[in-house]
């Protein structure tokens, strides 16, 4: 009985991860340079957390299909694993998925994770994101990356994860953006604090004055 649980259990882990991959395609996600959806659930530790709370920092938002799957386990650990990283380049860690809080405070406990998880109970951020898929009936968050900048906007979006390198991509993703970023403010203060040299359009004073009203 028990190699038939396991089985079973392998069974219904491989089925969730190809359903999640098989929902890459999905169209109606918020797209990069949009505004993202604000929102409240409840953390682990049964707190309301809401997207708005992280204003001035980046935001890893990441939805994934269930605690204590081997694909969602692995994907958190390697954000925990790269969360001084992410501290360093001002970014917070955000999960979601549709177990609730008690799910998450038992996956976080015994995987030794210290990021918020969000207890997403009636699917509601999942569908704002599109980011919903179904399997046996029954609804689960899909495996989608939204990466929000400290205004608010969305600048990446992965609709396509590998657990098992996707921190490494988003760890490259904001690298790569924050040095767009500070490239495109260093230019901007140096356009601005240049002197304004006089336009060629103004004649010097004297070409105003004719030799006629000289010698009168």
């Amino acid at each position: 009985m028990k190699l038939i649980s396991i089985v079973l259990g392998a069974l219904v882990v491989l089925a969730l991860a190809r359903l999640a991959g098989s929902t890459s395609a999905a169209s109606n996600a918020p797209t990069v340079g949009s505004a993202a959806p604000d929102f409240t659930l409840n953390s682990q530790e049964g707190k309301a957390v809401s997207l708005h709370d992280f204003k001035g920092k980046w935001v890893v938002l990441y939805f994934y299909p269930k605690d204590f799957t081997t694909g969602c386990t692995i994907e958190a650990h390697n954000f925990q694993r790269d969360l001084a990283q992410y501290e360093q380049k001002n970014a917070v860690i955000v999960g979601v998925s549709v177990q609730d809080q008690d799910s998450h405070q038992k996956f976080c406990t015994k995987e030794g994770l210290s990021f918020k998880l969000l207890a997403d109970t009636k699917q509601e951020v999942s569908t704002q994101y599109d980011s919903v898929m179904t399997y046996n009936e029954a609804k689960y968050s899909a495996r989608h990356t939204f990466l929000v900048d400290p205004q608010g906007k969305l600048q990446k979006v992965w609709l396509e994860v590998k657990p098992d390198k996707h921190s490494g991509e988003v760890l490259a993703a904001l690298t790569q953006l924050q040095g767009s970023s500070a490239s495109r403010r260093k230019y901007t203060e140096v356009r601005c604090s240049s002197p304004r040299q006089p336009s060629s359009s103004i004649a010097p004073i004297n070409t105003w004055i004719s030799s006629d009203s000289v010698r009168r």
